[in-house]
């Protein structure tokens, strides 16, 4: 049965989330804690009742959990071991219908087909696949292309940056939403570095590396049209890297295309990356359903 997530399914959670963990196919979106107190912060502390649980015989066989996204929201799971998954999500995009969200996402691990398969059950559809690639400590170094430039960006000119960021990428949308102060705090600190690459005094590509720990991921990496086919894109992950190894403290380097990014995902593996999870978007138009 169906039942708001409580107290009493903390450590619960956390076991179901330790056998998520054990199998790539089981994968999607979960909450990151992986203890009782961690997952108090993460799930229960905010307003509302957000989260739910499948319970067989008074255990937790089942969570999904509604989460702000983009113009709409996001599951966390559907994470199911036993019982029935798709009335356990079914009462999440009811839940989300109510809350007056026009769109629901979910991210499950293309191989976690019994995800995927429930997903398309109550009308959610693939909208792109994102592959994900990592490599430990090495030389990525590139030549920057005769003509041009890459620098630091430090402080963060929204205007330029939303600019560029729009140019660079025809499906990026979703950083040009934001206000100039929620840009300029996203750069605040050194786990954010943006680099920018220059032709003359105007800006071509940008990367946008984040680091967390032992990982740098390459979040965003783009150059304009007029100025692909140069190498310069591949001069700026060179820059990425050489800038997240220099921390010894980081001991690998992830970064991520899209399905139609197919030049990407070739240049990633011939540089010796390799394919760690490949991460389906789905999305349900609640409005229209």
């Amino acid at each position: 049965m169906t039942r708001p997530f409580a107290q009493a399914h903390l450590s619960q959670l956390a076991e179901l989330l330790s056998w998520m963990d054990q199998e790539p196919q089981r994968k999607t979106l979960a909450p990151e804690a992986r203890t009782p107190e961690g997952l108090w912060w993460e799930v229960l502390a905010g307003e509302g009742e957000k989260a739910w649980v499948w319970l067989e015989e008074g255990r937790v066989q089942g969570y999904v959990s509604l989460v702000p996204f983009w113009d709409g929201a996001a599951l966390e799971g559907p994470l199911v071991r036993g019982g029935d998954g798709k009335r356990l999500l079914e009462h999440a995009v009811k839940k989300a219908r109510a809350e007056g969200y026009p769109t629901l996402y979910a991210f499950p691990e293309r191989s976690n087909l019994y995800a995927c398969k429930l997903l398309e059950a109550v009308g959610f559809s693939p909208e792109h696949t994102t592959y994900f690639y990592v490599t430990g400590r090495t030389d990525l170094y590139y030549p920057v292309p005769v003509g041009y430039r890459i620098g630091r960006c430090e402080p963060c000119d929204p205007e330029v940056y939303r600019d560029l960021y729009g140019r660079a990428e025809d499906g990026w949308s979703m950083r040009l939403g934001w206000t100039d102060e929620e840009l300029r705090q996203h750069f605040v600190g050194s786990d954010v570095v943006l680099f920018m690459a220059y032709q003359g005094l105007v800006p071509v590509g940008l990367v946008e590396l984040e680091i967390e720990g032992s990982e740098a991921e390459v979040a965003y990496i783009g150059v304009v049209p007029e100025a692909r086919g140069k190498g310069l894109g591949r001069a700026l992950l060179g820059k990425a890297a050489a800038y997240a190894f220099a921390d010894p403290q980081v001991q690998t380097l992830k970064v991520r295309a899209h399905d139609h990014e197919k030049s990407a995902q070739e240049l990633y593996k011939r540089l010796g990356l390799v394919e760690r999870e490949c991460i389906v978007t789905y999305a349900l138009e609640l409005a229209r359903s």
